[in-house]
């Protein structure tokens, strides 16, 4: 605690009526007044004592400085008891984190941060300032390492009905992407549909190897993993669809001189759209391979003699 510095004037004023302590204060601006510590302090009720403490703070008058401002503007009170005092607090609020952030991201976004970059203040301890004050935040000083992304700065605060208010700031930057990410969860095996995903901003300092960066190489693909929603998705994630799967009947299909033949087939492999695969002919158990162009339907590759085929009563034909 300190006393209150007291700008005392020789002027002269005229008695008034029996005057009643203040034993408790809350300031409102920055100056202590006479009327501050005393109830009918006269007509000089309206005199600076001097400066106030800061936004947040107090000072204590004692009982001897108390007597000593009253005798001298001629004040009608007396102590008591030394132990006669006067608190004067006065009011604060801190500052807006968002201010403060407005104005850091200001300054490095001068010193070549990107202007959607995400800012992280290291134990910020917000400045108090007087209610209704509007302050002005502005950042000086600034010492950014963009390869880190670690920065320090000091930050000053001024504006109309407050004095100026200087600390120490310090955090990380972190550069964010516009990545597609999953809008639920996801079990492995599934289509990813349209609904699935939405694009999103990501720290790119969260981001673990290569992603995929459009929703169009996400859509309509089969996930290998499960995804929990929020997640960016790398390309391991992704596989084309599953069209035929292994030991399942698949429908096969020839064309050759104007003529369509269909017939069935075991897939010995599983694949994908355009993927070719093995398969075995169930009647004469000879092997073939052909193109996965649909769900359980291949195209018989064009080296295949059809009339061998047809012969064996493996594929019927169909004009």
């Amino acid at each position: 605690m300190r006393a209150c510095p007291v700008l005392l004037s020789l002027c002269l004023a005229l008695p008034v009526e029996a005057a009643t302590l203040r034993p408790a204060v809350l300031l409102h601006g920055p100056n202590v007044l006479l009327s501050d510590l005393f109830d009918d302090a006269g007509a000089d009720a309206d005199r600076v004592l001097g400066p106030g403490p800061s936004p947040g703070g107090r000072i204590v008058v004692e009982a001897a400085q108390l007597g000593a401002i009253a005798r001298r503007f001629d004040v009608d009170w007396h102590p008591v008891s030394s132990a006669d005092r006067s608190v004067l607090e006065r009011a604060g609020q801190p500052l807006d984190q968002d201010a403060a952030l407005g104005a850091v991201r200001s300054a490095l976004v001068g010193a070549g941060a990107s202007p959607d970059c995400r800012i992280a203040l290291s134990g910020f301890a917000a400045p108090l300032i007087p209610m209704g004050a509007i302050p002005r935040p502005l950042v000086s000083q600034l010492d950014y390492d963009s390869r880190s992304g670690r920065f320090s700065a000091l930050l000053s605060v001024a504006g109309a009905g407050m004095e100026p208010v200087t600390v120490r700031v310090a955090g990380q930057v972190d550069s964010m992407v516009e990545l597609p990410v999953t809008s639920v969860r996801l079990l492995a095996g599934a289509i990813v549909r349209a609904e699935d995903v939405h694009m999103a901003r990501i720290s790119a300092a969260e981001l673990r190897g290569e992603v995929v960066h459009g929703l169009e190489a996400i859509i309509g693909q089969q996930l290998t993993r499960p995804v929990a929603p929020g997640q960016p998705l790398s390309p391991k994630d992704l596989m084309k669809p599953t069209l035929v799967r292994r030991g399942s009947m698949v429908r096969l299909q020839l064309e050759s001189g104007g003529l369509s033949v269909t017939g069935q087939g075991v897939a010995l492999e599983s694949g994908s759209a355009g993927d070719r695969i093995r398969l075995r002919n169930p009647g004469s158990r000879n092997l073939l391979e052909g193109v996965v162009i649909g769900p359980d339907v291949v195209r018989i590759a064009p080296d295949l003699r059809p009339t061998s085929v047809v012969a064996r009563g493996d594929l019927v034909l169909s004009p």
